[in-house]
């Protein structure tokens, strides 16, 4: 072989080479485009979510991913803006906390007309809210009476036949301890969740979902969770019936914020978060009938008889205290 054509065979294979690694930099710098979507919304909230993201033409230009509210908790509280998300959907507490700890995201480039007053970097795309509820054909068949309270669910006669959530899995069990404590104080009322804890026994649930499965099955007669969930299984015609409860209906609202990557996707990510507010709402509230912003309505039975907000700003710290207070009741 001739020193030539050797040296044109070189010539060739260094620019195959040179072509080939500017096309894996091409996809890369391609897949590097899409904006990244971490949420801890449920599948519902999602399918709403991604109908508006898709309807404004942004399909295929970004990556969704659904995490669990602890993990996804974790990874902002550990991670901070080094996380690789660029936009973030969760329970506003866990936005706020680690915006403290990292001052990680980027303000709003757009207004919105929320009902109240909320920072700069977030804005809630969906609330909810906690109540007790039964299930009738039990309650009539075990002789119970209605409960108005989370109290009563402590009587003797509901033992074995109250499901709630834990708190240390899940933000919808924060609702019934924030009630607990904001109507009984830390002394009464760590014997009024032992003897509530000691009534639910082996129903106890991981998923804020839970207590309501196990009602609407009958394995319980009571339950506590979230309202909507109750209102939808009553309307359905189930044997289903809710109890704003004399504590207090508490609400958790969840929230959109962009991280200030300043990067190719930041302003991307922010017409994305844009998009889900203006666009995504109306189907939002159906699912999660709480009105969040100026011009929405929901019906009267979507409206708790006993609004209530905890007395101090919700923080991780504070979830972690009030976990703490669950476990030494137990």
């Amino acid at each position: 072989m001739s020193k030539t054509f050797k040296s044109l065979l070189l010539t060739l294979f260094a620019i195959g080479f040179v072509l080939a690694m500017a096309g894996c930099g091409s996809g890369k710098a391609e897949e590097a485009k899409k904006v990244v979507i971490y949420t801890n919304a449920d599948e519902e909230a999602v399918a709403s979510m991604e109908t508006a993201l898709k309807n404004a033409g942004y399909d295929g230009k970004y990556v969704l991913q659904s995490l669990g509210t602890s993990e996804l908790g974790g990874k902002l509280m550990a991670e901070g803006g080094k996380i690789e998300a660029d936009l973030i959907t969760m329970s506003s507490y866990f936005i706020e906390s680690s915006q403290s700890q990292y001052a990680m995201y980027k303000d709003l480039s757009f207004t919105t007309d929320a009902l109240e007053s909320y920072p700069s970097y977030s804005t809630p795309i969906l609330a909810n809210t906690g109540s007790i509820f039964v299930n009738t054909e039990v309650l009539k068949q075990k002789g119970l009476p209605m409960p108005a309270s989370i109290k009563d669910l402590t009587k003797p006669e509901f033992k074995g036949l109250v499901s709630i959530p834990n708190i240390m899995d899940s933000s919808t069990g924060w609702l019934l301890v924030q009630a607990v404590i904001s109507q009984y104080g830390q002394e009464e009322g760590k014997t009024v969740l032992h003897d509530l804890i000691a009534n639910v026994g082996p129903h106890l649930e991981s998923s804020g979902s839970g207590p309501i499965k196990k009602v609407q099955a009958g394995e319980v007669a009571a339950g506590f969770g979230l309202r909507h969930q109750a209102v939808k299984a009553k309307a359905s015609g189930a044997p289903i019936d809710y109890v704003d409860p004399a504590e207090g209906n508490f609400s958790l609202t969840e929230s959109v914020a962009v991280v200030d990557k300043k990067n190719a996707v930041t302003d991307l990510a922010m017409k994305m978060a844009e998009t889900i507010i203006k666009d995504a709402r109306k189907d939002l509230i159906t699912n999660y009938p709480v009105a969040l912003y100026k011009g929405e309505t929901v019906e009267n039975v979507n409206q708790p008889a006993h609004p209530m907000k905890f007395v101090e700003p919700l923080t991780v710290e504070l979830l972690k205290k009030h976990q703490q207070f669950f476990e030494a009741a137990q």
